[in-house]
């Protein structure tokens, strides 16, 4: 097998995450092959090999999988990378997710020890659950027409206009249009990252589901000026179920592909907007992290707080905070909750949040967690652990296990990093009781889990 070869095959099965197995028998080997269901008849190209495993680019599906059975809910689906499943039944989506989970959590396991899979738990909505968007600025074809939406799949460069996103509200969409109508008549041009030129770069468009409450943030560099002022009349103008709080300018001139911001103008109303979660009132500012989906976020946090148990007179750490929201679902119940995050803003943001719920036992530190553990000088008896994407850092970890409390719960948005941090908790005694998936990114390959470890006696 060679690389530019182009096969044809039966996708037999998608692994975490989005990882097609295609078998070609004419090479006796398995191809991995992205962006397809299981199913799928398909034909790709071999375009690299990694580990001496090979894997291809889905160039056609030659023939749908049994497994399709709903048509598509938005006009640029399959081009579009924000969805990948939404032509399966959300049952097979969450049955595809939970196998996926399970095993390579069984996987991750010391020799002859066991746990208690729960499956997976649905979102509440399956559709229009995002409260958070980031859109790009691009085209959909080089030269072509602006465009601001969602990348395609497989492609950094080529943007397809999401005018009709099905993983957002409606409002958000309308929002989309309004704005991208607006440069289009203007002729702004957008950022290209590798020439690094050009004006608009993202639409990070937020949401309260439960309050409607929405902070547009539009992102430019300074290499050209604009009056912003007629947009801001048009946005205020548009009918919306929602109410709009605040329009921001982010001026970023960052050479990565990144949103930050170096300025930021408030062109209308406030830098925040607030959202409601298991009866808490919740502050959120642009760049504060926040579960992505609310009424999903409610099912998650539900099962930490079961997972967690009995901590009336017990301390507990929430490491990697964020803007507390774990804390403060735990605070009620438990002695004291101290939250560890490296982000100032959410920091700041958890620390007003805290008071605003009228919760006085709960403390945040910003910092790293490798350096703040250090200096805390009180000792937690259960530990909460929400790190990003890609795990704890192996230089905190051995510190978070010097503890040795009884319980810890790891919630992980990124399954294959748990279950490589779980390697040095069972060699640190722990052992894993149960874990559930909770699907917080539905007709993504994302999913959300939560494992539940206990320190064995001694």
């Amino acid at each position: 097998m060679k690389k530019g070869q182009i096969f044809e095959g039966i996708i037999e099965k998608v692994e975490f995450p989005n990882k097609g197995k295609v078998y070609v028998p004419e090479e006796d080997r398995y191809v991995i092959v992205k962006n397809g269901i299981p199913g799928q008849k398909v034909k790709f190209i071999v375009n690299k090999f990694k580990s001496g495993n090979a894997e291809g680019r889905l160039l056609e599906v030659l023939e749908k999988s049994e497994k399709e059975t709903r048509t598509p809910v938005c006009s640029i689906f399959p081009a579009c990378g924000g969805c990948m499943y939404q032509t399966m039944s959300y049952e097979d989506q969450m049955q595809m997710k939970g196998e996926q989970v399970r095993e390579i959590l069984e996987s991750a396991m010391a020799p002859g020890k066991t746990f208690t899979f729960e499956g997976v738990k649905a979102s509440p909505k399956e559709f229009g659950y995002r409260n958070k968007m980031e859109f790009s600025f691009g085209d959909e074809y080089k030269d072509g027409p602006l465009s601001l939406g969602l990348h395609k799949k497989g492609s950094t460069y080529d943007v397809l206009t999401a005018s009709d996103c099905k993983l957002v509200h409606q409002d958000m969409n309308k929002i989309l249009m309004c704005v991208l109508e607006y440069f289009q008549n203007l002729g702004a041009s957008y950022y290209k990252k590798m020439q690094h030129i050009g004006y608009l770069r993202h639409l990070l468009l937020r949401r309260g589901d439960t309050t409607g409450e929405i902070l547009i943030n539009l992102v430019t560099t300074t290499q050209e000026d604009y009056d912003l002022t007629p947009l801001v009349e048009q946005l205020l103008t548009l009918q919306l179920e929602g109410k709009i709080v605040g329009i921001l300018h982010i001026l970023n001139d960052s050479l990565s592909d990144v949103v930050q911001s170096d300025e930021t103008k408030v062109l209308y109303g406030q830098d925040f907007f607030y959202e409601n979660l298991l009866g808490l009132e919740f502050k959120i500012t642009p760049f504060s992290f926040f579960q992505p989906n609310s009424r999903g976020a409610e099912v998650l946090y539900t099962i930490v707080r079961d997972y967690i148990g009995d901590i009336h007179d017990m301390t507990v750490f929430d490491l990697f905070s964020g803007t507390g929201t774990i804390s403060q679902v735990l605070a009620p119940v438990a002695k004291e909750v101290i939250g560890v995050e490296i982000i100032e803003e959410a920091v700041e943001a958890a620390k007003e949040n805290a008071a605003r719920n009228g919760l006085e036992n709960c403390r945040f530190i910003a910092g790293d967690v490798f350096k703040v553990l250090d200096d805390i000088e009180e000792k937690p008896d259960v530990i909460v652990l929400d790190p990003p994407r890609d795990g704890i850092h192996p230089k905190a970890l051995p510190k978070i296990l010097d503890y040795g409390v009884d319980t810890i719960v790891y919630i992980s948005c990124k399954v294959t990093s748990l279950a490589r941090d779980l390697a040095m908790f069972q060699a640190r005694g722990y052992e894993v009781v149960k874990a559930v998936a909770v699907d917080q990114f539905c007709e993504t390959v994302h999913v959300e889990t939560v494992c539940l470890l206990s320190r064995k006696e001694k």
